[in-house]
């Protein structure tokens, strides 16, 4: 595009730089990934300010900065660079012809359906997918900017932190195909009650056309009823038995990796899945009416979905070590109902083992008045699974270990470290090569670094064999 034809999209002002210069580069907020041609857009964020980075961005190739105050740097000013981010990004979607906006939300498995999904609609046509969680007003739009005139789906992630969220997130990218997994205690500090969620994530459904398509959990009440809030057709997914498309005879293997036949209205397919967890095979459900939507068999969906052996990272990430550790890399984020998926798969994997299992848990972040009883209840699920050893990050994770201590028929041990580091220690003095280990809690602990150092320590220096990341 042109930064005049930029300007007009967000309501800009060119500043020393010509209408008619050419941007052929990404759209970026991170100056250290800006090559040749980039637009980089001056976000500020929580710990710092883009516009404090132009001349990097500039000495590593961009051409213009998208910003909300003069710089130094041939620019494009505006009001607000992440509202403009939106306007570029959904003017820029306008422009295209035959690309299908599908998008998925839900409190847990938004990513790991995405990125299956993805792989799906990937074998139906050209596809740009939403990397990692890139779902807010920020990475949804740095994804749209992605499409090219060939792109013929564009599979997007929709979060929400309040109400208005996700309809905001459709103005910018209107789905075509809107995906809604669960309604679940995630963010609950912050929406108050999990109708108030349900309303925030119906607004996805609410955005589609006539001629749209609703893909609805019929297992969870609060997804099924979001059918009244479209004129859309709907499909229901899941495991009940009037799901349009759902998984009946599920197993789990001896690494919890999930067994089933996809049931549709075109027929039956068995599945197996190289992914981790039987929460996955309601995902590949919801994938799999999507795959139906955009014409795909059924025979080709369950080989797909039996075929995809990574999602993105720190979920739900199994490796094992040289000397036969295996490490459950969960860390991306956590909620109670996904910590409880989580400590079952733990269970599962670990009990055809000799060694023993460690639950590697930190705080639940983002859930109000209810936080200590929901951490408690984790606490209670772990004991009760009879998992051996649960190690407690952080103080704010506490109730954790009260919750589990209060099982009393529960022989296991529990100790609370105040750090991912400690915890790190524990496991390299404790943990043997017979041993499974589970590393769980919100993103912004970071704990999946506990799992990088199990699995990178020197001393276990050896082959590694990655199970169904």
């Amino acid at each position: 595009m042109s930064a005049g034809d930029v300007a007009a999209l967000t309501g800009g002002r060119l500043e020393a730089i010509a209408s008619r210069a050419i941007i052929d580069g990404p759209v970026v907020v991170d100056s250290r990934v800006c090559t040749a041609g980039s637009l980089f857009a001056c976000v500020p964020g929580e710990h710092t300010d883009g516009h404090l980075y132009v001349t990097d961005a500039f000495r590593r190739g961009a051409v213009v900065a998208l910003a909300s105050h003069p710089v130094d740097v041939p620019s494009i000013v505006v009001d607000d660079t992440v509202r403009a981010l939106g306007f570029l990004a959904g003017g820029v979607l306008r422009r295209t012809t035959g690309c299908r906006v599908i998008g998925v939300t839900g409190s847990s498995g938004k990513t790991s359906t995405k990125d299956l999904i993805a792989a799906l609609v990937a074998r139906a046509g050209s596809t740009v997918a939403a990397k990692a969680s890139m779902n807010n007003e920020i990475g949804l739009p740095l994804t749209v900017l992605e499409v090219e005139e060939s792109t013929q789906h564009l599979v997007l992630e929709y979060s929400a932190r309040g109400i208005g969220h996700i309809e905001y997130l459709c103005r910018i990218a209107r789905p075509a195909i809107a995906v809604v997994l669960n309604v679940g205690t995630a963010h609950l500090g912050e929406f108050g009650s999990r109708e108030v969620v349900a309303a925030a994530k119906g607004e996805l459904i609410e955005a589609l056309p006539s001629d749209g398509l609703a893909v609805l959990c019929v297992d969870d009440p609060l997804v099924a009823a979001m059918r009244s809030r479209t004129s859309a057709p709907t499909v229901g997914f899941g495991r009940a038995p009037d799901a349009d498309v759902r998984v009946e005879d599920l197993t789990l293997d001896e690494s919890a990796r999930p067994r089933f036949r996809l049931v549709t209205p075109d027929g039956s397919t068995p599945v197996a899945m190289q992914l981790t967890g039987a929460h996955q095979a309601i995902n590949a459900s919801a994938a799999a009416a999507v795959g139906l939507a955009v014409g795909m068999s059924v025979d080709e969906i369950g080989d797909v979905l039996s075929e995809v052996s990574a999602v993105s990272p720190h979920r739900m990430q199994v490796t094992t070590r040289g000397d036969g550790l295996i490490v459950l890399d969960d860390a991306y984020n956590a909620n109670p109902e996904s910590v409880r998926v989580a400590l079952d798969a733990l269970a599962t994997v670990s009990a055809g083992r000799a060694g023993s299992s460690w639950a590697v848990l930190g705080e639940m972040r983002e859930l109000g008045a209810d936080g200590a009883d929901l951490h408690a209840e984790v606490g209670r699920h772990a004991a009760g699974l009879g998992i051996d050893h649960l190690v407690v990050v952080g103080d704010d994770a506490q109730a954790i270990a009260v919750g589990a201590r209060a099982v009393s028929d529960w022989d296991g041990d529990v100790e609370v470290v105040p750090s991912a580091e400690d915890a790190t220690a524990l496991l390299d003095d404790s943990a043997t090569g017979s041993d499974v280990v589970l590393v769980k809690a919100s993103n912004a602990l970071s704990l999946w670094r506990i799992a990088e150092a199990l699995l990178r320590h020197d001393r276990h220096v050896g082959a590694t064999d990655e199970v169904g990341r």
